[in-house]
């Protein structure tokens, strides 16, 4: 469901949703909650309720905190990796040059293949959450079967084939971490506490007696679309390759790789 969220609508209409959102249902819940108990204009438990609220609000901060630094931290991380692998299959390109026409050909077309399968069938899979190793592994396979085949002829050749055994070993590595980042996602407690802390402290703001009606609703509006910023930095960071925020592919088409798009 979240994937299909962040796959469909735009950041700005999520936003909307959910900050607007929880505004209005805590607005709406403050002024039901009053009509229905007069008293509680008067701030009789304000004492208790203010206690309630800072020990609530400073874990509940903290725990939102530790979660936002953590996806953001994992979509540095997957950006990394992403720009890594390309970094890695350009130098590939780049080291194939040194090689005799006919093993430069056949790599070229294996690693034509292999960004090809990463943009057009491997990154659509990683969105949907549902990546795929097989995208990728016939191209790659390609690659390593070109290399163990080739002997170098020439010291020059074989630093060059060195180096370009090296970056495909990398390039190997790197897209695994790049998979298991597509299914990475928020452990079910930590969506737990992250969601349902928002629906107990949300509403213990509507307990804080105040005597004028746009003070406390001004208050209680602050406290929510606090929360439900919050919430949708949760919501939108939690899939690195889903949303508008999502890493982009832009690495497979650049520098030394922009050659296998031209054609």
């Amino acid at each position: 469901m979240s994937l299909w969220l962040l796959n469909h609508f735009s950041t700005f209409t999520l936003a909307v949703v959910t900050v607007g959102g929880t505004v209005v249902l805590a607005v709406a819940g403050s002024v039901l909650l009053r009509r229905r108990y007069p008293s509680l204009a008067r701030g009789e438990h304000n004492d208790m309720v203010g206690v309630t609220l800072g020990m609530f609000g400073a874990i509940y901060g903290i725990i939102l905190a530790f979660v936002i630094v953590t996806l953001w931290t994992q979509l540095d991380s997957t950006q990394t990796i992403v720009a890594s692998e390309a970094t890695d299959t350009a130098l590939i390109a780049r080291d194939a040059a040194a090689f005799p026409p006919v093993v430069r050909a056949d790599l070229d077309a294996a690693l034509s293949g292999y960004v090809h399968a990463v943009v057009e069938d491997q990154w659509p899979r990683m969105r949907a959450g549902e990546p795929s190793y097989g995208a990728t592994e016939t191209h790659l396979r390609t690659a390593f079967d070109v290399l163990q085949a080739y002997d170098p002829a020439s010291p020059r050749e074989e630093v060059f084939y060195e180096q370009a055994v090296g970056h495909l070993n990398d390039v190997a590595a790197q897209r695994r971490a790049r998979l298991n980042m597509a299914e990475q996602e928020l452990p079910p407690l930590l969506q737990v506490l992250a969601f349902g802390g928002a629906i107990v402290l949300v509403p213990l703001t509507f307990l804080y007696g105040m005597r004028k009606l746009r003070i406390q609703l001004l208050f209680v509006a602050s406290v929510a679309g606090l929360i439900g910023f919050s919430l949708l930095l949760v919501f939108v960071l939690d899939r690195p390759f889903a949303g508008d925020l999502s890493v982009s592919p832009a690495a497979y088409r650049e520098g030394a790789l922009a050659q296998y798009w031209d054609r």
